[in-house]
C-alpha cells in the first residue's frame, strides 16, 4: 500500500477491511493525498492484456515497476537474470515479426524482456561477493561460508540444471514486476510465445550466456479489448489450498 500522509490509520485501515477503491484522491488544503489500491483488489483488476491503446506510461512508474523487479526475491541473492526495457519504437517495430501473436507488442508501451543465464561463472560469482563486501562492509573471510554453499551448488549441478534454476528465478521477478504494475493501474501480458532466434538478434543476446526467457508487455488496456469484461476464473480456494 502507497500512502501519503493524511490518512489517520484507522481510516485507512477500514480502507483495506472494505476492499478499497482502486485509487482514492482527497484533497486537503488544496494537495492531493493518494491512496492505492490493496494487493488483492489490484490481482482482481489486472488481466493479461490482449490490446493495449499505444499510451506511454510515466517514466516515474515505469521505474518503480523496474525497482520492484530490481528487490524482487532472489535465491542466494544471486539474481542471475538482468532486464532489458524496450521503449524506442522503431525497435519495437523491428519485434513484431518475432510474435505469434503481434495484438500486443504492436500496441504496448514498453516491452520488458527478462534475461537469464546459461552459465554461471566463477567470474559472476566473485563480482557478486565484491558487491556485498563494497554494500555491507564486511570481508570475504565473513562470508567464506556463504561462499561454500555458493561453490557446492555450482559444483553439483550441469549446466541444463543451472539453465534451468536461471529461468526459474527470472519468474520470480516476472511475478514482482506484475504485482507492481498493478499497483501502479499499469496494466501488463506476460508471453513466452515468440521465435527466440529473432528477439535474441534484434536485442543483440550473448547466446553464449545468456538467453531471453520471457518478455513482459507494458501499457493501458485498449476500450475495445473484450476480455477486460470477463469475469476472472480461478479455482476455488478449497481447491486450491489444502491446509495440513
Amino acid at each position: 500500500m502507497l500512502c501519503d500522509k493524511g490518512f489517520s490509520l484507522s481510516g485507512l485501515k477500514k480502507m483495506l477491511r472494505n476492499g478499497s477503491l482502486f485509487k482514492i484522491i482527497l484533497k486537503q488544503n488544496s494537495k492531493p493525498y493518494i491512496c492505492y489500491m490493496n494487493y488483492l483488489n489490484a490481482l482482481n483488476w489486472r488481466y493479461s492484456v490482449k490490446k493495449f491503446d499505444g499510451n506511454k506510461i510515466p517514466s516515474d512508474k515505469l521505474i518503480s515497476i523496474l525497482e520492484a523487479g530490481r528487490l524482487s526475491v532472489s535465491s542466494l541473492g544471486l539474481q542471475p537474470y538482468h532486464l532489458l526495457v524496450v521503449e524506442n519504437d522503431e525497435t519495437i517495430q523491428k519485434l513484431i515479426p518475432a510474435f505469434y501473436n503481434p495484438s500486443q507488442i504492436s500496441t504496448c508501451s514498453h516491452l520488458i524482456a527478462l534475461v537469464s543465464k546459461t552459465n554461471i561463472t566463477k567470474e559472476y560469482v566473485d563480482n557478486y561477493f565484491s558487491h556485498i563486501i563494497n554494500e555491507r562492509g564486511v570481508t570475504l573471510e565473513q562470508l567464506s561460508a556463504f561462499r561454500n554453499n555458493i561453490n557446492s551448488l555450482l559444483e553439483t549441478q550441469t549446466q541444463k540444471e543451472l539453465e534451468s534454476w536461471s529461468e526459474k528465478q527470472s519468474y520470480i521477478v516476472l511475478g514482482s514486476l506484475i504485482m507492481a504494475a498493478a499497483q501502479e493501474n499499469i496494466d501488463t501480458c506476460p508471453m513466452e510465445g515468440f521465435r527466440q532466434d529473432i528477439l535474441e538478434d534484434v536485442l543483440k543476446i550473448d547466446k553464449e550466456s545468456e538467453k531471453i526467457a520471457v518478455v513482459l508487455a507494458l501499457g493501458y488496456r485498449a476500450e475495445d479489448d473484450n476480455f477486460q469484461n470477463f469475469k476472472k476464473v480461478r479455482k476455488p480456494a478449497d481447491k486450491f489450498i489444502k491446509f495440513l
